[in-house]
Parts: C-alpha cells; sequence; structure tokens
C-alpha cells in the first residue's frame, strides 16, 4: 500500500517536476555553454570556444571584485540588522496584551510592497531638492544631503531600504515561532524568579534558536540576489560603491551586449547561492530528523 501511495505521489508531480526541470536545468546548461565562449550578441562571427577565459579575466577586473566585495557587505550587514530587528520587534509586539493583530498588519506593510514600488518612493523620499528628508533637515537648519550620489552616503541609504522592507519579513517568521513556545516554560521560569531577559535567554532563544538560523539563511540567499534597488536608484553608481554582482551581470549582459563574459559572472554568482542554499537545505533536513524525533 506504501509503495502504491509513493508510485501515485511521483506520478502526480512528474508533470510539475518536469516543467521545472525545463525551465531551470536547460537555461543553466546554456549559460554553463556560454560561459566558456566569447559569445557577443552584436558580432556576425559565431561564439569561439575560450575555455576558462571568462573566469580568468573575471577575477582580474577589479569592477567585478569591487562588486563582489559590496555584495558581500552589503550581505552580511542587511541581514544582521534585519534579523535583529525582527527578533526585537517580534519579541516586542508579542509582549503587548492587545493589539497584537493591529501591530501585525501595520508591521508587515513594507515588505508586501514591491521591491519597485518602494525604490519609487524612497527615491522621491531621498531626493536632493524636494524629498521629504531634506526637507525634514532643513526644519534644523541642515543643509541637503544627496543621498543617492554622495559615495559616503549612497551605499547605506540603499542598505537603510532593504533594512526598512525586509525586517518585517524576519519578524513575521521569528512571531510565528514564538506562538508555538508552550506558556508553560515561561511559567515555570517565572517561578523559578527568571526575569524578563532570563526568560528570554533561557525560554525564548532555545526555542526559536533554528527558527532565526532559517531566517538567517533566507535573507543571506535572498539578500545576494539585490537588483531592484540598486537598478533604479543608483546604477551600481557613484563609482561603483553600490554595484553589486547583479548589477554587474546585467550591465555587461544587457548594456555591452557580451553574453559570453556576463554568462560567466552569472556561473560564479550561481555557484555562491547554491553554496548559501546548502545551508539552508541542511538546517531543512535537520528540522525534520527533530520532528520526527518527537
Amino acid at each position: 500500500m506504501k509503495k502504491n501511495n509513493t508510485l501515485y505521489a511521483y506520478l502526480m508531480s512528474s508533470p510539475a517536476m518536469l516543467v521545472l526541470t525545463v525551465l531551470s536545468v536547460f537555461p543553466l546548461l546554456f549559460i554553463l555553454w556560454y560561459s566558456l565562449t566569447d559569445y557577443y550578441y552584436l558580432s556576425t562571427r559565431p561564439p569561439q570556444f575560450v575555455l576558462f577565459d571568462n573566469y580568468i579575466k573575471l577575477f582580474k577586473d577589479r569592477y567585478f571584485m569591487q562588486a563582489l566585495g559590496n555584495t558581500l557587505r552589503f550581505t552580511a550587514l542587511a541581514v544582521l540588522f534585519e534579523v535583529t530587528l525582527g527578533l526585537m520587534v517580534a519579541v516586542l509586539v508579542k509582549s503587548f496584551k492587545r493589539g497584537q493583530e493591529v501591530l501585525r498588519t501595520v508591521t508587515l506593510l513594507p515588505t508586501l510592497l514591491p521591491p519597485v514600488t518602494v525604490a519609487l518612493i524612497w527615491q522621491i523620499m531621498l531626493s536632493n531638492n524636494y524629498g521629504l528628508i531634506n526637507s525634514l533637515l532643513g526644519l534644523f537648519g541642515l543643509g541637503p544631503v544627496s543621498w543617492l550620489t554622495d559615495v559616503n552616503t549612497a551605499f547605506y541609504a540603499i542598505l537603510v531600504i532593504d533594512i526598512w522592507q525586509y525586517t518585517p519579513f524576519a519578524f513575521l517568521l521569528l512571531y510565528a515561532a514564538m506562538q508555538g513556545i508552550p506558556q508553560g516554560q515561561y511559567e515555570a521560569a517565572s517561578i523559578d524568579g527568571a526575569g524578563k531577559w532570563a526568560q528570554f535567554h533561557y525560554v525564548t532563544m532555545p526555542n526559536i534558536f533554528h527558527n532565526v538560523v532559517m531566517v538567517t539563511l533566507l535573507r543571506v540567499i535572498d539578500t545576494f540576489r539585490l537588483f531592484d534597488k540598486v537598478n533604479i536608484l543608483t546604477k551600481g553608481g557613484p563609482a561603483n560603491t553600490t554595484a553589486t554582482i547583479t548589477q554587474y551581470i546585467y550591465h555587461n549582459g544587457v548594456n555591452m551586449f557580451k553574453v559570453g563574459y556576463a554568462s560567466a559572472a552569472s556561473v560564479v554568482m550561481t555557484l555562491i547561492i547554491l553554496f548559501l542554499a546548502a545551508g539552508y537545505i541542511r538546517q531543512n533536513f535537520k528540522a525534520r530528523e527533530r520532528a520526527q524525533k518527537r
């Protein structure tokens, strides 16, 4: 009976698996092939096989290395702040006796907006001439700041925007995890004389630690693919201070028509994301094993 159920499950899921294979495996194979050629979109001659020349040029290109460094730094800072703030907001909202539903809804609004909409909203708010932020600074006698065109502020402006949008995502997952903590554990800790901080340290964190790891891995994978905000707000400038790997691939592949070279950069990015995703998959398997043991 169990074998029949397994066979039935495979038969029912096979159409979806076939579509996913066609839409993911074949494009990946094409990119792998193009990355080994000097394919230039506007060239009239067939692509020439150059083996690993594109990869060698890639890691010798200081702009690519700068884009990689920007991406890693942005990912580290964004994930650190988003998970930390999300955890703090989750603890705060859960501490309220009333109004948690309203607070949840209001807090989640930034995450519900599309990234393009978020970028356009903040583009208006950070405008040099009529932006809300500079208007507020003007009330205190401070001059306007070129948030998106100054090499000292552009990177951090986009960082703040990403934190504003995705902190609610971390909040939602961690808040949901906290809802599953047995109330009896808090009561027992309170009877033992544990204060709020001790309860958080010895009750809340041990129960949601694996959820924190999962949220962190999810945000690392997603943040590493940052593109929309950079492309709309700064185009990777000024002086490549906000350039990311995705922006670098887009510039070389779409703007410069260097498909082979851009494909090599795409392969590098894919390998990095696969490495990050491996951690997420491993945590998933561990979580399932723990659930089965229970």
